[in-house]
């Protein structure tokens, strides 16, 4: 059977899934890379300007702080001088480290920036004269010069470096303020920018999904055209391999045939040339006999062993016909041949054999491949099996013709090389040409059941049977 060659087809279907699957891919990875780039840009953006606002948020308050802590130690300062109560110097003391820490907190968030930084040390210079001036009239008031604390808080110089103060921090003040809104209209670009790359990611993906449903739609129906055509090929293939094989069964059962009708004409000559000459030269030698009236004892002896080896001559050709066409069989039918077989293996064997035979009308080449299995069958039994019991039966029901062969001997296991398992394997071809079954069961310790199942067939005009031989 020729190779089949890749169809175009085939061809074009293998470039399609060639060229789908490796765009697919990179489809997919560019969304991919696309998605996790755009999510990772947003986030540290968003990430640097949240950190950035909470500095800036951070210095606003530092800012705040020392502004209202100044103011409370202003207020601590003027309740103390006014009441000489020491409860009112409490908030001032923890006036003083809140506005130190507070200006180390603007130290830390203007490091980088020289302009501003130097505004914090001006903030932090006024400061610490406001704290100065006002630790000054404290002391004063304590030591009981209160003309001179009264003359310092008139000179206005407490409000003079408050004044000055709240400058500095107004400009740190509206610095931060404008940062702070840069860092917020940063996040929300950040987040335009977002929300764009989302709805544009999302649009390529719909995109993309639509492209692979298109894909694969195209892929699906390139695969079911596939299928069709294997489905198409396959179909021709068991066809073509149906008839292949009905052309030999058809070729098996004509060499079947073939060889039965050169056994026949075999035996027919064996009969016909042979038979007659040892038949002639049998009767040549009764005349010799009677010819000679007184022969010595060496001629009778000599005439005694031709006799004799004459005979043997005819017995032998009696047995090879038998054996290239049963006499049985051509001239009785089947189940005299079949009766004539099993009488033979219990002479031979002792082993019973039980039949039940039904007297068919069968045409030559059935009657002559069911002889061959149950001769198989039974020469199995007789060389192999070791059974004691053999069960032969023959019936027609149905339409059909079957036959089997039952023994209780060792039975086999399946051995493909054997001698038994290739003559059943023959017997198999030659009942499957002839459109029958051909089954075989047998296990080890179990016996053996062979059964054969043949389409009825009607009797056509058979060749004539060969004529016994004259009595020797």
């Amino acid at each position: 059977m020729p190779t089949p060659r890749p169809r175009p087809w085939r061809r074009a279907h293998w470039r399609a899934a060639r060229w789908h699957m490796p765009l697919s891919v990179a489809l997919a990875v560019l969304l991919a890379v696309g998605v996790f780039a755009g999510a990772e840009w947003t986030y540290q953006r968003a990430l640097d300007s949240l950190v950035n606002l909470g500095g800036r948020d951070t210095a606003r308050n530092a800012l705040q702080t020392v502004m209202r802590r100044l103011l409370d130690i202003e207020s601590a300062q003027r309740g103390y001088l006014l009441t000489g109560r020491a409860a009112y110097l409490q908030p001032y003391q923890a006036a003083r480290t809140d506005l130190g820490n507070a200006i180390g907190r603007l130290h830390e968030h203007y490091r980088t920036d020289p302009e501003l930084a130097r505004l914090v040390d001006t903030l932090e210079e006024k400061s610490l004269q406001k704290v100065s001036e006002a630790a000054e009239t404290i002391a004063l008031y304590d030591a009981g010069s209160h003309a001179a604390w009264q003359g310092l808080v008139l000179t206005d110089i407490g409000r003079e470096k408050m004044e000055a103060v709240r400058r500095v921090a107004d400009v740190l003040l509206a610095t931060e303020e404008r940062r702070i809104a840069g860092e917020r209209a940063a996040i929300y670009r950040t987040l335009e920018v977002g929300r764009l790359s989302v709805h544009g990611l999302a649009l390529l993906s719909l995109l993309a999904y639509i492209f692979f449903l298109r894909n694969n739609a195209a892929l699906q129906a390139s695969q079911v055209t596939h299928a069709a055509q294997l489905r198409a090929e396959r179909d021709a293939f068991e066809q073509q391999v149906r008839q292949r094989t009905e052309e030999l069964a058809l070729l098996n059962l004509g060499l079947q045939e073939m060889r039965e009708g050169e056994r026949g004409g075999l035996a027919r000559a064996l009969h016909d040339d042979l038979g007659a000459l040892l038949t002639t030269a049998k009767l040549d030698l009764t005349r010799l006999r009677h010819a000679l009236s007184a022969p010595s004892a060496d001629v009778s002896a000599r005439l005694q062993h031709l006799s004799a080896t004459l005979d043997q001559g005819i017995e032998t050709k009696r047995r090879l016909m038998e054996g290239l066409m049963p006499s049985a069989l051509q001239n009785l039918g089947l189940q005299a041949a079949l009766e004539q077989r099993a009488d033979e293996l219990h002479q031979r064997t002792g082993v019973a054999v039980e039949r039940d035979l039904q007297p068919l009308e069968l045409d030559a080449s059935t009657r002559q491949a069911l002889f061959a299995v149950a001769q198989g069958a039974l020469s199995n039994v007789e060389r192999h099996a070791g059974a004691s019991r053999v069960v032969l039966r023959l019936s027609g029901e149905d339409g059909a013709i079957a036959l089997s062969v039952a023994d209780n001997g060792r039975g086999f296991a399946e051995r493909g090389g054997s001698t038994s398992a290739l003559g059943l394997r023959n017997l198999r071809h030659r009942i499957e040409s002839l459109g029958g079954t051909f089954t075989v069961r047998s296990a080890p310790g179990d016996g053996t059941h062979v059964e054969v199942r043949l389409p009825g067939r009607e009797r056509p005009t058979e060749p004539t049977a060969l004529p016994e031989d004259p009595p020797a």
